[in-house]
């Protein structure tokens, strides 16, 4: 039945809001902690250690705030949106724009068309064959390993803020706030204190926290093994258990990554709570997949080198080496 496992896994949707409120203050507790070793230890080497692990505590606090913005974790607790709509504003990530991308991609992932709203945009073989030159550029650009290393400004910066701010202000006008608050942060932090300090505190935590982020969605839905399907054949269920990877991680990523590398379960139903994603994995043998990918070196290439989709062979392939020129736009 197509919804079997849909119905399954909302034995798992439901949370303890005590075990949330703990998460949320273990991960601030953390994030302060790191982020003050970056703004005050007295080597520089150990500042920039501090900084990494902040950035990637960031990661983690983010996941919080997903879930939050899902329903998943403390919802409609008015403490908890204040603590997530400031911390959506100071890490790029404005609630509004967010939170509409983000339901857009979970309902339309993986397919041929229409998935590239709040995700990396997908062409078949023969459409890029097709393309002209200028779209064939925006399309590389989009999914070029530089753009996902800089996403603190290609893609939150940029792409997040600016973009919705600039298409939508009324709709929008977290992002453009979003925006101003940065700015304000970058001009005092540097001011008051140097830009070493707005180096380690600020900066580097961030381009941290955006690389990682971005490579994560990236991975999340690009990868060897996935299953993109036309409108017309799409479903959800399989968008979720076939397009949507199980990354393998250590517990130390697992703990900073929220445990979103089970992310076939979390498209399957977004109202699990993030830290109950392993309980129902280990409860519903259809869900325990071999792991797609992890963040190995060799897994990391593997799935960078993934481009286009080739609906002939049902994978994920690099860009043809026989492709026709593509007409001048």
């Amino acid at each position: 039945m197509e919804n079997n496992l849909v119905a399954v896994s909302r034995a798992f949707a439901s949370e303890d809001p005590k075990r949330s409120w703990f998460h949320v203050a273990e991960t601030f507790f953390v994030l302060a902690l790191v982020m003050a070793g970056a703004a005050l230890a007295p080597y520089w080497p150990l500042r920039a250690v501090a900084s990494i692990v902040a950035g990637l505590t960031i990661v983690r606090a983010f996941i919080l705030a997903h879930d939050f913005h899902h329903g998943a974790i403390l919802r409609k607790n008015p403490i908890a949106d204040a603590i997530f709509f400031v911390y959506g504003l100071l890490v790029l990530t404005p609630p509004r724009i967010w939170r509409d991308s983000h339901n857009y991609h979970h309902a339309n992932t993986a397919k041929i068309v229409g998935a590239q709203i709040g995700s990396f945009p997908v062409m078949t073989v023969e459409m890029w064959k097709r393309a002209p030159k200028s779209k064939r550029m925006m399309y590389a650009a989009a999914r070029h390993p530089i753009t996902i290393a800089f996403g603190y400004v290609t893609i939150f910066l940029l792409g997040m803020c600016f973009g919705s701010f600039v298409k939508k202000p009324k709709q929008y006008w977290d992002s453009g706030l979003a925006i101003a608050l940065h700015a304000v942060i970058l001009g005092v932090v540097t001011y008051f204190f140097g830009f070493q300090m707005t180096l380690f505190t600020v900066i580097l935590p961030l381009m941290v926290a955006c690389a990682a982020g971005s490579y994560l969605f990236y991975a999340q839905h690009n990868f060897p093994g996935i299953d993109i399907q036309p409108r017309q054949t799409w479903s959800f269920q399989k968008a979720a258990m076939e397009s949507s990877s199980y990354m393998k991680t250590g517990p130390i990523m697992s703990w900073f990554t929220g445990h979103i590398g089970l992310h076939h379960i979390h498209h399957l139903n977004a109202v699990i709570p993030f830290y109950r994603l392993h309980e129902a994995m280990a409860a519903v043998p259809e869900f325990q997949v071999k792991p797609q990918t992890s963040l190995s070196p060799s897994d990391i290439a593997a799935c960078l080198r993934l481009k286009l989709w080739d609906p002939v062979a049902k994978e994920m392939v690099p860009y043809p080496k026989d492709a026709p020129a593509p007409e001048a736009s």
